[in-house]
């Protein structure tokens, strides 16, 4: 028996949560805890989203969907665009939905952004007009990022805070919500942080999976394998006729950007594991940066060890 959270009868104010960087392990743990507490998994990786991204994403298998009822994957085509304010609107359904059946909800992935959607605010009310986006894309374009960083400053008597202002996208949105609610980023900080989360109605629950980095590096370095042998490569090559290099988030995630520059003759496929393999490991820095950063509170929740096979649960 996996032991994360009570087995009680489902509770409608309770939302489980199980996380932790790629090929942890969690697609099976979420799978054996789901078929032990009557649950079904609303999916938290913003790749699973897309049709047809099944082998570079380690999606789950047709059996593995078979066990235990899913959402939110094979939601979008992967030309399509998704973003976290459609996230959101569709996860609370998915949630809806399951308790609707009286079933218990299980959230597991590695997203962090879409991830942290179930501990607090991600998106606020303000609207930005079409017209003024534009007009600010243009500016930008025509006289680079000096006029609207100063028109930032003029907007912003108390300062940018901790805004990257040689990141043009950060730049221009910040503008954006200046212009659009005539507030400043410091008054537009203090009312996100006073906003509800989208699920805020909810008692989260949960824990982190982790691994030995040596374990978890073996665990990459035999999952990228696998994918090129049942065929990865062949799997980009229909994506890329089906969109996927007009959808940046998709076109750049790993095993997929990899791939892509192999197919444009930009990488050997000689080195394609090796390239995946190091990028990959990159992201599990990041995603384990971030939740310590950005999900402080995972660390107060149960936290859940792996070598090898046995698992343990530390309160």
């Amino acid at each position: 028996m996996v032991v994360l959270l009570s087995r009680n009868m489902p509770d409608p104010a309770v939302l489980h949560v199980l996380t932790g960087p790629t090929a942890v392990g969690k697609t099976e743990l979420a799978l054996r805890w789901a078929e032990e507490n009557d649950a079904e998994i609303v999916s938290c990786d913003s790749l699973l989203f897309y049709r047809g991204m099944d082998i570079g994403t380690a999606k789950p298998t047709r059996e593995e969907l078979g066990r235990v009822p899913h959402h939110l994957i094979d939601v979008v085509e992967p030309g399509e665009a998704m973003n976290i304010a459609r996230f959101v609107d569709l996860a609370q359904a998915a949630v809806a939905n399951i308790l609707s059946r009286r079933r218990a909800v299980l959230v597991t992935g590695g997203s962090g952004f879409y991830l942290k959607a179930f501990f607090g605010p991600v998106t606020d009310s303000v609207v930005v007009p079409e017209g003024l986006r534009q007009e600010l894309a243009e500016r930008e374009r025509g006289e680079g990022l000096v006029g609207l960083v100063a028109e930032l400053l003029t907007l912003n008597p108390e300062g940018l805070g901790n805004l990257d202002t040689a990141n043009p996208r950060r730049v221009l949105r910040a503008l954006e919500r200046c212009r659009a609610s005539g507030r400043t980023l410091v008054e537009l900080r203090a009312a996100f942080v006073a906003m509800p989360g989208p699920f805020a109605a909810f008692r989260v629950c949960g824990v982190q999976l982790t691994r030995e980095s040596a374990d978890l590096q073996e665990r990459i370095s035999r999952r990228i394998a696998l994918m090129l042998e049942v065929g990865l490569v062949a799997e980009v090559e229909k994506l890329a006729t089906q969109g996927l290099p007009e959808n940046p988030s998709a076109a750049r995630s790993i095993g997929y950007r990899e791939t892509l520059a192999a197919l444009d003759g930009d990488l050997s496929f000689g080195e394609l594991r090796e390239e995946i393999a190091r990028n990959t490991w990159a992201l599990v820095r990041k995603q384990r940066t971030w939740f310590r950063i950005q999900l402080p509170e995972l660390s107060q929740m149960s936290a859940v060890t792996t070598n090898a096979d046995q698992l343990f649960v530390k309160e």
